[in-house]
C-alpha cells in the first residue's frame, strides 16, 4: 500500500546574515548544584552590554562554565557595546593579552551576540556551540511534534505536523535532517526528514514496532529497535534503508541505540529482571560488551560523547538522573536530576529533559561546573522532552 503524505516545506536559515530574532523572555540562572569535586567555573567579567545582548552572553557563558564576578577577580575581562550592532573584546586580565576585537553586524542582535561567544571559547581552543540547533519533542494537549530550535531555545519552528504522537528525533550529524518516530500512520514507524526540502519519507515500518532511530556519525548507517521477529532487539541498516541486520537476539528488552564517534561501536541499554545495564556492540554483529556503570541503578537512553571519552545517560533510581561514565565503563557520577541527555559539540554541555510536575522542560547542563540553566520557555509548547544535539 502506497501512502502519501502532504505538508508544507520547513524552511530554516542558519546563516548568521539572514537568520531572524524571537521575542525574548528573561531566564532566571539557576543555582549551581552543590557536589563534591567540582570543576571551578572560569570567572570573567561583562561590561558595556545592555539588555538583550547581555542577557544572551550571560545564558551563553554560564552554560559552557563561565561566573561572572567583577573586573579586578576575574581571568577574563568581556567588554563591548550594541548600540545598533554589537562590538565586543575580550582581554585575558592575567597575561594582559587580546583574544577577540570584533565589530558584528547584518544579523539580529541576538545572533551578534551569540557569534561573539562562540568566537570567545573558539579563542580558548573551545569548540563553539552557541550557533547550534537542538531537535526535541513538544506536547500539547494530547498531541506532540518534533520541533526544531536554536540551542537557547529560541527560534523555534515545527518539523512535523502530524496531529499525533511523535518521539525520539535523532539529527543527522552534518547535514540539515533528522529521523524520529512516528504513529500518524497508526503504527510506530521510523520516518526520514530532509529539513532543507521538507521531505519526508517512511524509513521503517516493519511489523511490531519500530523506534529509537540512531544514525552513525557518518550518516551512512542507522541502528534502531525493531520488534518484528518477536522479541525488542537492536538492529542496523544501510541510510537507504537496505542492509537490514539483527545484531541482538535475546528475551532481554533492547533500547536506545547510540553509536561512538568513530562508528566503530553501537552503545544500547539492556533490560533483564527489572534491571537495565548498557552495553556495546559492533554494527558488524559480533558479542556485546558490559559497559559497567558502579554506583548507579538501570542505566538507560546513552549518549556517547564527541571526544569519545564519556557516555552520558539516564539512572533511575528513586527518580531520574542524569550520569555520566568513562566510554570504557567504570564508577559513574550523578549529575543532576532529569532524563534524556544528549551531548553538544563540544563534550561537555548537556541538553536533558527537566521534570517540572507532570511536564518537562529542556535544560543544559555544564558538565565539569555541574551549573545548569533552562532554556527559553516554549509559547504554545507545555512540554518538552527528547532533544537530540545538532553536529
Amino acid at each position: 500500500m502506497k501512502f502519501i503524505m502532504r505538508f508544507k516545506p520547513l524552511l530554516i536559515t542558519l546563516s548568521l546574515v539572514a537568520a531572524g530574532s524571537a521575542a525574548y523572555s528573561q531566564i532566571d540562572i539557576t543555582k549551581e548544584v552543590n557536589a563534591p569535586g567540582l570543576t571551578k567555573p572560569i570567572f570573567v567579567s561583562l561590561s558595556g552590554f545592555t539588555g538583550e545582548a547581555a542577557q544572551v552572553l550571560q545564558f551563553d557563558l554560564y552554560v559552557q562554565g563561565f561566573a561572572f564576578t567583577n573586573a579586578e577577580a576575574a581571568q577574563y575581562l568581556i567588554s563591548g557595546s550594541n548600540n545598533g550592532n554589537l562590538q565586543g573584546k575580550v582581554t585575558d586580565n592575567v597575561n594582559k593579552n587580546t583574544l577577540v576585537s570584533k565589530a558584528y553586524s547584518g544579523a539580529a542582535l541576538r545572533r551578534q551576540a551569540h557569534a561573539f561567544a562562540d568566537d570567545f571559547v573558539q579563542a580558548l581552543s573551545r569548540k563553539p556551540i552557541c550557533q547550534t540547533k537542538i531537535a526535541f519533542k513538544g506536547e500539547s494537549g494530547g498531541n506532540s511534534e518534533i520541533y526544531l530550535a536554536d540551542f537557547d531555545g529560541h527560534n523555534v519552528q515545527p518539523v512535523t505536523r502530524d496531529n499525533s504522537i511523535v518521539a525520539a528525533p535523532c539529527c543527522v550529524p552534518g547535514y540539515l535532517a533528522l529521523y524520529y518516530v512516528s504513529y500518524k500512520l497508526n503504527h510506530a514507524d521510523i520516518f526520514y526528514h530532509n529539513l532543507s526540502t521538507g521531505d519526508r519519507k517512511a524509513f521503517a515500518r516493519y511489523g511490531g514496532s519500530n523506534i529509537s532511530p540512531a544514525v552513525s556519525p557518518d550518516g551512512t548507517k542507522v541502528a534502531m529497535i525493531l520488534s518484528k521477529d518477536g522479541w525488542t532487539d537492536l538492529y542496523v541498516c544501510n541510510a537507504d534503508g537496505t542492509g537490514l541486520k539483527r545484531l541482538t537476539k535475546s528475551p532481554q528488552d533492547e533500547s536506545s541505540p547510540c553509536w561512538s564517534p568513530d562508528g566503530q561501536w553501537i552503545c544500547y541499554a539492556s533490560k533483564d529482571k527489572e534491571r537495565r545495564s548498557l552495553s556495546k556492540i559492533s554494527p558488524g554483529g559480533g558479542e556485546p560488551q558490559r559497559i559497567p556503570t558502579s554506583g548507579v541503578l538501570s542505566p538507560t537512553e546513552p549518549d556517547w560523547s564527541p571526544d569519545s571519552k564519556w557516555i552520558a545517560f539516564t539512572s533511575q533510581g528513586a527518580g531520574f538522573s542524569i550520569c555520566v561514565v568513562p566510554a570504557t565503563g567504570g564508577t559513574a557520577t550523578v549529575l543532576v536530576a532529569g532524563e534524556d541527555p544528549s551531548w553538544s559539540p563540544n563534550s561537555r554541555t548537556l541538553v536533558y529533559g527537566r521534570r517540572q510536575g507532570g511536564r518537562y522542560t529542556l535544560s543544559l547542563l555544564d558538565v565539569p561546573t555541574k551549573q545548569y540553566k533552562d532554556v527559553s520557555r516554549f509559547s504554545g509548547i507545555s512540554s518538552q522532552s527528547q532533544p537530540s544535539w545538532a553536529k
